[in-house]
């Protein structure tokens, strides 16, 4: 792995560890919960801001396992190497 990769990786691990991030997360899933909600949904123009609103609040929720994810393939494809 190059330094340059490494170091993404690594900014990636340190944000991960860190309590803000943690605070973030548990929010964007608190947010989740109250967005997907179709009770509240007015009409289908609201129906389907919520769903892109769910689409990236699911990115954000799901980046720390994405970026793990990415860095163990990376690492087992150099151990096959």
């Amino acid at each position: 792995m190059d330094k340059e990769l490494e170091t993404y990786y690594n900014n990636f691990f340190d944000l991960f560890r860190n309590e803000g991030w943690k605070q973030l997360h548990t929010e964007l899933v608190n947010n989740i919960n109250v967005i997907n909600n179709v009770n509240l949904t007015k009409d289908e123009q609201d129906l389907f801001f919520r769903k892109g609103q769910l689409a990236v609040i699911a990115n954000f929720v799901n980046l720390e396992e994405t970026i793990n994810s990415a860095y163990r393939e990376i690492i087992e494809s150099n151990e096959d190497a």
